[in-house]
């Protein structure tokens, strides 16, 4: 039998963002092996027909001893898998699985899914990061990028070999029949909607600039997401302006009544996952004028496009949502999911994996 070996950070990610891909194999008569840390979603994945081995990447940790045994780790199991095509995603995985893959010359696919602050940001750390992940990508039958500028940024620093494929891809493309156009809320009140884990760079702190100006009894700000800085949990639980909800399995809820999707987010991230999903739901979003957010929106047309970390920016924009009617909020929306089923269904992600797949066995 065919098999394909997944390395990828969690089990969590593996289901929300890379489950199509998983039933696309399966379907094609693959074993897939899901390799990552055991977290959610795991019996939904095994019901899909994949095997899970549960592997700690360490996905925040710097210590170069634990990331060697890694990549130590990912090379025992492959021996053991004998794959036809590993798929590597999140840098530890691109990086030490790729290594462990031109080791053993198995044919990989990495997929640069962002550059991730230590790659991103100039020092010491900047170099070696960079080092290493020209070391990982080195071999890979196709380097998948999710969008333009990182690949940019690996060309400009000399990460790619010479005459290495590569293809940019819609980021991880969004379930369209997960994330249909839901009816505009009618209740007469401004809904702006932030979701992410609370960090500086995620853009929190602008959302809650707009919220400390504009919040009423007919403006509301909801804020989704998980706390991993006690800081920002004692600053949501305690500010009045914005409704903190904490993090939520399920987000439609909360799209449906949105009217906004504010987002100013800087995070180096490939391709905006929410951003997506908010404009796939008929809303209005406001990003950051930075790669992974301005790709989900036409300035003007399906949102607005503010500056980086720019907060007098981030207000202006949410304030031209506020002088605009409800009707034109509604039809600024429509445009942006008419845009994100043209340009990021799902299915076109995992029809250039097939692509790339089927060249690897040789059969196209």
């Amino acid at each position: 039998m065919k098999k394909a070996v997944m390395l990828i950070n969690d089990t969590t990610y593996a289901f929300n963002l890379r489950g199509a891909i998983i039933e696309k194999l399966v379907s094609e008569g693959f074993e897939v092996v899901v390799v990552g840390q055991l977290l959610e979603h795991q019996d939904k994945l095994k019901a899909m027909g994949a095997k899970l081995v549960g592997v700690e990447t360490g996905r925040h940790g710097t210590n170069p001893f634990s990331d060697l045994q890694l990549m130590y780790t990912y090379k025992k199991i492959l021996r053991n898998e004998k794959p036809d095509v590993v798929l590597t995603y999140n840098i530890k995985p691109n990086v030490y699985g790729g290594m462990a893959c031109q080791h053993l010359k198995i044919p990989y696919l990495p997929n640069v899914t962002g550059l991730g602050t230590p790659v991103e940001n100039p020092g010491k750390l900047q170099k070696l990061t960079i080092q290493l992940y020209k070391m990982g990508v080195a071999g890979g039958a196709c380097v998948f990028f999710q969008n333009t500028d990182n690949r940019v940024f690996f060309e400009k620093h000399n990460m790619l070999k010479a005459g290495s494929r590569t293809r940019i891809l819609p980021g991880s493309g969004v379930d369209l029949a997960k994330h249909p156009v839901l009816p505009w809320p009618e209740d007469g009140k401004v809904h702006f909607l932030f979701a992410a884990r609370m960090m500086k760079e995620k853009g929190i702190d602008l959302f809650l600039a707009a919220a400390h100006k504009f919040a009423n009894e007919n403006t509301i700000f909801d804020v989704c997401g998980a706390c991993d800085d006690e800081n920002y949990k004692s600053i949501l639980n305690n500010e009045k302006c914005v409704v903190y909800h904490g993090e939520q399995k399920d987000m439609t809820p909360f799209y449906r009544e949105c009217s906004c999707f504010l987002y100013p987010s800087y995070y180096p991230e490939g391709m905006s996952n929410v951003l997506l999903e908010a404009a796939a739901s008929g809303r209005p979003v406001i990003a950051a004028d930075r790669a992974g957010c301005r790709e989900t929106l036409d300035d003007g047309v399906t949102g607005f496009l503010v500056p980086v970390n720019d907060e007098k920016a981030a207000i202006e924009a949410t304030e031209k949502i506020l002088r605009m009617s409800s009707e034109e909020r509604k039809i600024m929306g429509q445009r942006g999911s008419e845009k994100i089923r043209r340009e990021f269904d799902r299915k076109l992600v995992v029809e250039a994996y097939w692509e790339e797949i089927e060249a690897i066995r040789g059969t196209k």
